[in-house]
């Protein structure tokens, strides 16, 4: 993305070939899809859709699946059957559980192609992707690199990471298969972003980036966010997951706020606040506390200043949907679309502004619903004729 009236926000995003996750596409010109992955048994169906459920409901886009024996692969197109996302199988070691999980319906197989075993075996995975419609994910990761790359380069190396990575690349494009997409993982964040460019530069496929092993959830943000806004940034990243020891759905959140920071995504409630000081006129921090989560259910992406003050408060308030600064005597003024619209006195701030938020959520669904009425309308006739 690119922004001629502010070039210091420019994005240009790495040319690569699109491929498709069930009906997610991945790469091209496509959004940054956000993906995470469920942990609990996949045996545990009922567990494992209320999962993919919650995760779906928090805006992932893409879902992995753990596949390691046969009994998942079964459970597997029950869960595929119910998803409202497409299914990735995370499949390692044995070919048969690919091929199970693509008959089964997943979108897409996460695999590691020289682990798979001999070339028939990875031709009768690819017959099977091919004969389902599934993409593939090859998955390359610091800490399980092949033997004769370690004793090559004598550690995991950016090297080592892209060189296994194009290695089974090669595989698939042996075969005439080109629908897949690529990942070298780390949990050190200088190795993870220094393989990414250099696969970046050596291939045209999609790229799936992540941090991995990045720890619990205030630590592994902050670690990913490092890792991954370097990378978006830059361009590189079709595809993401924030991989922390949390919930699910925690990953999803943590992937949003990246992409809204770098302005490539927006989804839900964008809060902006301060950190609160002496000059505060009402308790700021318990306030963004509670209003964030009274407004987490809004997907729609409306921005909202919540200022103590009013040494920045007007500021911020000028670049947001719906502001608030603090003021004396218990009055605060509320801003719409950056302009002052009136004063709140005595009254209860998180009700007035989840209140404010809600009614802009409503009119903004309601102006979609028009439009897309008026667009299916001047369709009709086109469609008629032909």
């Amino acid at each position: 993305m690119s922004s001629a009236y502010r070039p210091y926000r420019s994005i240009d995003r790495r040319l690569c070939r699109q491929i498709m996750v069930g009906n997610v596409p991945v790469g091209g010109d496509a959004p940054i899809s956000v993906q995470t992955m469920t942990n609990s048994l996949t045996t545990d169906i009922a567990a494992t859709r209320a999962q993919i459920d919650a995760a779906a409901e928090a805006g992932a886009d893409i879902v992995r699946v753990s596949c390691p024996d046969e009994a998942s692969t079964v459970a597997l197109k029950e869960i595929c059957a119910g998803s409202p996302v497409p299914i990735v199988a995370d499949i390692h070691f044995h070919y048969r559980r690919a091929i199970e999980a693509a008959a089964a319906g997943a979108a897409c197989l996460r695999i590691n192609p020289g682990n798979i075993g001999k070339q028939d075996r990875v031709r009768e995975v690819i017959k099977a992707a091919r004969d389902h419609g599934c993409s593939m994910r090859i998955g390359v990761n610091a800490g399980s690199l092949e033997k004769h790359l370690l004793d090559k380069y004598a550690e995991p190396c950016p090297e080592a990471l892209v060189e296994s990575a194009l290695d089974h690349a090669r595989i698939l494009q042996d075969n005439d298969f080109h629908e897949f997409k690529i990942s070298v993982k780390a949990s050190d964040v200088f190795l993870a972003v220094a393989a990414y460019q250099q696969l970046a530069d050596a291939i045209d496929c999609p790229l799936h980036i992540g941090i991995t092993e990045a720890g619990g959830l205030r630590a592994g943000t902050i670690k990913s966010a490092i890792g991954l806004g370097n990378l978006l940034w830059a361009g590189i990243g079709d595809t993401i997951r924030v991989s922390l020891s949390a919930d699910p759905t925690e990953e999803v959140k943590a992937a949003y706020e990246m992409l809204k920071s770098l302005g490539l995504r927006r989804r839900g409630v964008t809060v902006i606040s301060c950190p609160s000081c002496a000059r505060q006129q009402f308790d700021v921090i318990k306030t963004v506390e509670v209003i964030e989560d009274r407004l987490a259910h809004i997907d729609l992406p409306i921005s909202v200043s919540i200022i103590g003050c009013v040494v920045n408060g007007p500021g911020e308030a000028r670049e947001t949907d719906i502001g608030l600064t603090g003021g004396g005597k218990d009055t605060h003024q509320i801003y719409v679309s950056g302009m002052a619209d009136h004063r709140l006195s005595n009254g209860d701030i998180v009700e007035h502004v989840v209140e404010m938020v809600e009614a802009k959520a409503e009119a903004i669904r309601v102006a979609q619903k028009a439009e897309a009425a008026e667009t299916a309308d001047k369709e009709l006739p086109k469609k008629m004729k032909a």
